[in-house]
């Protein structure tokens, strides 16, 4: 807010605290960003405006307003820390809270998802309770007065309107003070608030928060009041189907009764005070923590107030335009009436037993008299009209006035009778009555009908779910009532899904009216990734709007670490990788160099294969065996050709020392049939 030309904007009250910027505007303060020179801090500053501060009423409010919060010690209710006057004008110093409103949070991002709105209504039911525990009443529970700081934090403030119960109220008789669309219907028929008028107010800020909407709308003040006092709180699910929103989470059944039940037009009926409203609160919270968006019929039945013994409608009546006589009073000076220091309505009630009747205005003691005429008799008692001397001429003259009075009295009376009351119809009742049944009480009361359908999870097919106006309102005649006809429950059919891609079944449930649920990821063997494995609900069920499904969806097959045998057990390389899902395929060949009964190479050797996967093995025979051939009395030429031959190496030896050599061979060391390993060197022993 711009804060330039404010004033006390750089002034320090009391030679304390520094207002450095205006925040906001009230219809009785404004307030103030401020710096606490003594203690530096920042605080928020609340001065009255300076043409009230003359009001001794307007200073009793603004003083109550610092003792009613003064007395409260809660994270969640606005601290305030000093109070004074300065140059005539009172002030509050609180905590400042750097945030913003929950109005600003409804604007922005309303309808909020339930537990988050349970979350929100959490602070504020510790707040209340914390004030109820010590006899505080707030009266103007709102979004405009919770506060979010940028850390989250939550505070209710303003406690301007609030009373220790018990004490006179601030408002004259017959007078309400309270926001229209909050109001609590006790406070609007008798003005006598106590903690359950501050429940009524929360439940409305529910319903609010989960809906996006106010709960009761109106052209005027009035229209609302009286909606507040006649007509129930709807159910914040039956109000998203009426608007159509769509948010992608359902608002389960006990969170329907919770509203209800801080809402009921009966306080007898209602959650009594704020300890009692935190704990069903927390109960809803955990019950949506641990379960989703599930209904639990069970607590709903708990949670629903019971229905209200008697009719609780009462009429509400509007100060009335009265047209200005024609002749004009002399009225004695009147000092004006103050203005009203907030920005709330002040609806004057009907008098009642509890309500005493305003006090009339006296008829003013001077009056201008007529101007007398210029020829006549000066006698009070004596006519200012000339009268006529002939007796038959004044009968006469008395039958057509008598005659004349009489007519326009009947037409007046016909006329008064018409305007008050003879144009006027009540509508009927039609809630749970068919479509013909409400044809002939429209057709009886001289109303006409719109009709249109919706679903409905109580109302039978077929029957009205509700009419606007409602039942018991006093309409024009020829007024069109918008009346809507159930449908019966609302049900989709659960497509089958398993067998599709992740992105066929979510197409396939939003094409439903169902909504994508937790996503479990499993390994299957057979199943592709990405293909639904199962689902959380059968195909064919019959499901509400928005109702989760949950799914689980293939990873394929689970990779497994391929081990390598190369160099060990042939035998432990099949057991090992058979177990751990592989097929095996074993080959065997000589190998000079690896020992017989080990893996000579494995395919893969290294890296991740799945169940079934083939992994050869070669093992080894070990080398290829040999029989050293009989080369005794062959030359050494034919010796060493036989030993080639047999793939044997060969070095020759003289095996006697007879002086002429003789180069025949004597025989092999090894010798002859003795089985060796390809390649082995033999001794070829020459005489």
């Amino acid at each position: 807010m711009n804060s330039t030309f404010d004033p006390l904007v750089g002034q320090v009250l009391d030679s304390r605290y520094e207002i450095v910027a205006k925040v906001a505007r009230g219809g009785m303060a404004t307030v103030y960003r401020a710096r606490d020179l003594r203690l530096s801090r920042v605080v928020a500053l609340k001065v009255m405006r300076s043409d009230l501060g003359e009001d001794d009423e307007f200073v009793a409010k603004f003083d109550r307003e610092a003792r009613s919060a003064a007395v409260l010690s809660h994270p969640n209710v606005v601290s305030v820390f000093d109070q004074g006057i300065s140059q005539g004008q009172p002030y509050i110093v609180m905590e400042f809270v750097d945030g913003e409103t929950l109005r600003r949070v409804i604007s922005r991002e309303a309808p909020l998802r339930p537990e988050r709105a349970l979350t929100h209504l959490e602070d504020v039911a510790a707040a209340l309770a914390s004030a109820h525990e010590a006899g505080v009443v707030h009266r103007d529970i709102k979004p405009e007065n919770v506060l979010i700081s940028h850390r989250g934090q939550l505070k209710v403030v303003d406690f301007g309107l609030a009373r220790r119960v018990g004490s006179p109220q601030m408002t004259a008789t017959g007078v309400l003070v309270g926001t229209a669309s909050y109001l609590p219907p006790e406070l609007v028929t008798h003005s006598r608030p106590d903690s359950r008028s501050d429940i009524y107010s929360s439940g409305v800020m529910l319903f609010e928060l989960l809906t996006g909407t106010k709960p009761h709308t109106g052209e005027n003040n009035y229209q609302i009041a009286y909606r507040h006092v006649n007509v129930d709180v709807p159910r914040p699910s039956e109000r998203m189907r009426e608007t159509g929103r769509r948010t992608g989470w359902p608002i389960p059944d006990y969170l329907d009764a919770l509203v209800r039940a801080a809402t009921a037009r009966d306080p007898e009926k209602r959650i009594p005070d704020g300890r009692e409203l935190l704990k069903q609160v927390r109960r809803s919270l955990h019950e949506l923590e641990s379960h989703g968006y599930a209904d639990n019929p069970a607590l709903a039945a708990e949670l629903e107030p019971e229905p209200s013994g008697g009719d609780l409608t009462q009429p509400i009546t509007p100060r009335p335009e009265r047209p200005r006589p024609a002749v004009t009073r002399v009225l004695p000076k009147q000092p004006a009436a103050p203005v009203s220091p907030e920005p709330r309505w002040e609806p004057e009630m009907p008098a009642s037993p509890r309500t005493p009747s305003p006090t009339p205005i006296p008829a003013p003691p001077h009056k201008a008299m007529p101007e007398r005429p210029p020829h006549g008799p000066r006698s009070q008692r004596t006519p200012v009209f000339h009268v006529s001397k002939s007796p038959v001429h004044r009968r006469r003259r008395g039958a057509v006035a008598l005659l004349l009075v009489i007519l326009l009295t009947a037409g007046a009376a016909v006329g008064s009778w018409w305007w008050v009351d003879g144009r006027f119809t009540t509508v009927p009742a039609m809630a749970n009555q068919t479509e013909a049944a409400i044809n002939d009480a429209a057709e009886t009361a001289e109303l006409r009908l719109n009709t249109t359908s919706a679903h409905h999870e109580e109302v039978p097919a077929g029957q009205v779910i509700a009419s606007d106006p409602a039942a018991g309102e006093r309409v024009l005649r020829d007024t069109t009532v918008d009346v809507v006809i159930s449908l019966g429950p609302e049900r989709f059919s659960m497509p089958e899904v398993v067998g599709l891609t992740l992105d066929e079944a979510s197409d396939a449930l939003t094409g439903t009216n169902l909504v994508v649920g937790k996503v479990t990821e499993a390994w299957n063997e057979e199943k592709p990734a990405g293909e639904v494995l199962s689902a959380s609900q059968e195909a064919g069920a019959e499901l509400k709007r928005d109702t989760p499904v949950d799914l689980t969806v293939s990873k394929g097959p689970q990779p497994i670490a391929i081990e390598n045998f190369t160099g060990r057990s042939a035998t432990a390389a099949k057991e090992a990788l058979g177990k751990a899902g592989f097929k095996v395929e074993v080959t065997q060949e000589h190998n000079a160099d690896v020992k017989k009964g080990t893996v000579i190479s494995q395919t893969p050797g290294s890296g991740n294969g799945k169940r079934g996967d083939t992994i050869a093995v070669v093992e080894s025979l070990g080398p290829v065996m040999v029989t050293v051939p009989d080369v005794r009395y062959k030359s050494t030429a034919e010796a060493e050709k036989l030993l080639a031959d047999a793939g044997l190496q060969y070095e020759t030896k003289r095996a006697s020392d007879f002086p002429l050599p003789l180069d025949i061979a004597a025989g092999t060391d090894p010798q002859a049939g003795t089985e060796v390993p390809e390649g082995t060197k033999v001794t070829l022993l020459i005489t």
